[in-house]
Order: structure tokens, then sequence, then C-alpha cells
């Protein structure tokens, strides 16, 4: 049974993909799983950071499943499979939690989609990460074509995506978009979500939004979030919500 497993251990969260038989391509029911998974994360706050990682040491995510969307009319396909997902690894990119992608093999397609949604990466020596979406004539569509061009050159997405080419770890390492290569990934990720797991979680939490906003990443809702928590700190906000539970007319101190 395929499915992504979620394991909570202290202040680190696991989400392991698990269909290695497939590579683990995602299915329609993993896509539901993560999105609850990452609810659940969101929810606790005893949770400091999060691992994303395949089962076995074959693939990270080979991307989507053709048999899951093969079959959908050109409706369905657009705004339940593309839009669900993008919606999905969004979700995963505004986590309030510092993430981390673990490639512990190939990357591809959706795969890769899903790594560019975490805030660092990690890959094993001989992974490789590829765009093959126009071999089986449809284009990237859970943003393949717009986050990842911001973390990694317009020419390298253009190679993956145009050429049909794999690019390796070293190429990676070198233009910034992984920060370690590693033997073993597991170990390096928990090793560094640990490290994130002792900071603060409410700096850690404003300073990703942060970098976010700069990157033109859902600054809409930083800016409603940062001012919604500074009027929660005032004065007036207290007076506010006191005056309207003793049904009386609010004298707001302006601090």
């Amino acid at each position: 049974m395929t499915s992504v497993r979620l394991h909570i251990a202290g202040p680190v969260a696991e989400l392991r993909l698990d269909n290695a038989a497939k590579l683990n391509c995602f299915t329609v029911e993993m896509l539901g799983q993560l999105s609850s998974h990452l609810e659940v994360i969101e929810a606790r706050p005893e949770v400091r950071a999060v691992i994303v990682i395949g089962e076995g040491d074959r693939a990270f995510c080979s991307g989507a499943d053709i048999n899951a969307w093969g079959g959908l009319s050109p409706a369905e396909f657009a705004r339940n499979w593309v839009r669900g997902g993008h919606r999905i690894f969004d979700r995963l990119a505004r986590l309030s939690k510092p993430s981390i992608a673990a490639l512990n093999g190939h990357a591809f397609g959706g795969g890769l989609e899903l790594a560019a949604a975490c805030d660092i990466r990690l890959i094993t020596p001989k992974a490789t990460i590829a765009l093959p979406e126009a071999g089986v004539g449809i284009v990237p569509g859970w943003s393949g074509s717009q986050r990842l061009v911001r973390l990694i050159p317009e020419g390298m997405v253009k190679e993956m995506a145009l050429f049909g080419r794999r690019i390796g770890a070293e190429r990676l390492l070198a233009c910034g978009f992984v920060a370690e290569i590693a033997e073993d990934v597991r170990a390096t990720a928990q090793e560094i979500a640990q490290k994130a797991a002792a900071l603060s979680p409410r700096a850690t939490e404003i300073t990703k939004a942060m970098i976010h906003a700069g990157q033109g990443e859902d600054s809409a809702a930083l800016i409603e979030a940062l001012g919604s928590a500074a009027i929660a700190a005032s004065d007036d906000r207290q007076e506010g919500v006191t005056a309207f539970q003793g049904k009386r007319k609010p004298e707001f101190p302006g601090t």
C-alpha cells in the first residue's frame, strides 16, 4: 500500500514517501495524506523542524504516478490534480517550521517540485534531478516553472525541462540548490533538524516568512500576519475584547 507516513520524535517530524516499487511516485491518496500530515505538523507547537524523505535508496520521489492522472479529463486534470497538488506544495513551502528535503535518491518532476518547496535540500552523491514532463506530453504543474527558477539558474531549469537532461549532485551544490552532499542524508538531516529545533521557534517562523516575502512568496499574508501580531500585543486590543465581553463602550488608550 502506498502512503506518506508521518513520524514525530521529540521536536522533529519526518514525512516519508512510501511507494518504493514505483520510485516513490505520488498517487492521489499520497497527496491527500501529505496535506493531512502538514495540518497536524502545523498544529503541533512541539514540532520545531521537518524532514521530507523517500523510502529506500533509489529515489526521493520520481514525480506523479501517470496512472493517477492519465485518465482524467482536461478539466479534472487542471482543476483537481494540478491545482490541488500546487496548493499542497504551497502549504509545505509556507509551513511555519523549517523543512529539510533529504534527497536519498533521484528527484524527478513532482518530486523535484516537492524538494523545492522545502527550505533546504541535502542530496546523496549519485542522485540526480530532472523535469521529464515534456517526455509524456505535459508541463511542470506543481511550481516547477515558478518556484524552481528562484532557486537555481534559469538555464538549468531549461536544460531539464526543454532538453530532458538530468543534473547531478556536484552541479546542484555549486549553484546552491542543495546545502550538502552526504552519503547518509537522513542522518545529516536529523543533525541539522536538531540544531534548528534548539533555536527560537517564533524567531525562525518570522524570519522564514520575511525571507519568503522578499522573494515574492506569500508577501500579502505576511503583512497581515505581522500587523495582526503587533495589534494582538496592544492594550487597545485587550480593551476592545474586555469592553465587548462587558457589553460596554471601549475606551482605547492608544497603546
